[in-house]
């Protein structure tokens, strides 16, 4: 089955946003837009069963209420970000809702197919898999996208919301697992990092606070170098290891207790949890 015509799309980001899922990544994507520019508060609507957890959003000028139904028949862009065990309840409440030829349905949901989600919606319809991290909120995310055809008009504007929030990258559908414990969980692995080399920074001297601001500047540091100049970590680290020098004795202390080997493990078994965590019904 094809995807409704492309000139049937154009109204997309004219609409409303809704976001069905008002939890941690939710209100970081809604706050991400408003801050790149691309909506402004009361044009996206946050929703949540118990809306009263949202009233900080509120007060920013978000639209904020229980109603599913309501905020996708007053949108044409519909984020779903609920736990993988909530997406059925909510794909079958709102699929009377959805019109093909007007929404665009976007998954933030781990480890759900869009096969899957065409199915508990019913017919086919324009959906993006997304994968973003907690930085799109201060728009720093790394966002993997996916559809199930690389020309879909979906695609474009799908990377044009999240460029505006991060860096993006389309991948084939089949890597949206690897890329959920790479770029998702990813975060909370180099912040961990992060804390290891200021408590680090602690015994060797610095107060607390001084040893975390030196280790996450050095850290964002480190990641730029990388970014702006697009090399290998490799050829940066070289530039700081001499023969019998400090640097490389440390290096090796880490390598010989283990530091990536953990950090390649902690990867792997992410994302072999990230294929689990949605368990079929029906």
């Amino acid at each position: 089955m094809t995807e409704p015509a492309e000139s049937q799309h154009h109204g997309w980001r004219d609409g409303r946003l809704a976001i069905l899922g008002g939890g941690n990544i939710g209100l970081a994507l809604a706050r991400g837009l408003v801050a790149a520019g691309i909506y402004t508060p009361d044009r996206i609507t946050i929703t949540r069963r118990q809306a009263a957890l949202l009233e900080e959003a509120r007060l920013d000028g978000f639209a904020v209420q229980a109603d599913n139904h309501g905020a996708v028949r007053t949108s044409r862009i519909v984020v779903i970000a609920v736990q993988p065990q909530q997406l059925e309840d909510v794909l079958l409440e709102i699929r009377g809702d959805l019109v093909p030829a007007e929404h665009l349905l976007i998954s933030l949901v781990s480890g759900v197919s869009i096969a899957e989600i065409l199915r508990h919606v019913g017919r086919h319809m324009p959906v993006v898999r997304a994968m973003p991290n907690t930085a799109i909120a201060i728009r720093e995310s790394m966002t993997c996208l996916s559809a199930t055809r690389t020309d879909s008009p979906a695609l474009p504007v799908a990377a044009a919301l999240f460029s505006a929030v991060g860096k993006t990258l389309v991948i084939p559908e089949e890597h949206m697992i690897p890329a959920t414990a790479l770029c998702a969980c990813g975060i909370a692995f180099f912040l961990r990092s992060i804390r290891a080399a200021s408590q680090g920074g602690t015994e060797i001297g610095f107060h607390p606070h001084e040893a975390l601001l030196l280790a996450a500047q050095t850290a964002k540091g480190a990641a730029s170098l990388l970014l702006s100049a697009s090399g290998h970590p490799e050829s940066e680290i070289d530039k700081v290891t001499t023969p019998r020098g400090c640097t490389i004795a440390g290096l090796n202390r880490m390598e010989h207790e283990g530091f990536s080997s953990a950090m390649i493990k902690g990867i792997t078994t992410s994302a072999a949890k990230a294929g689990r965590l949605y368990v079929r019904h029906g």
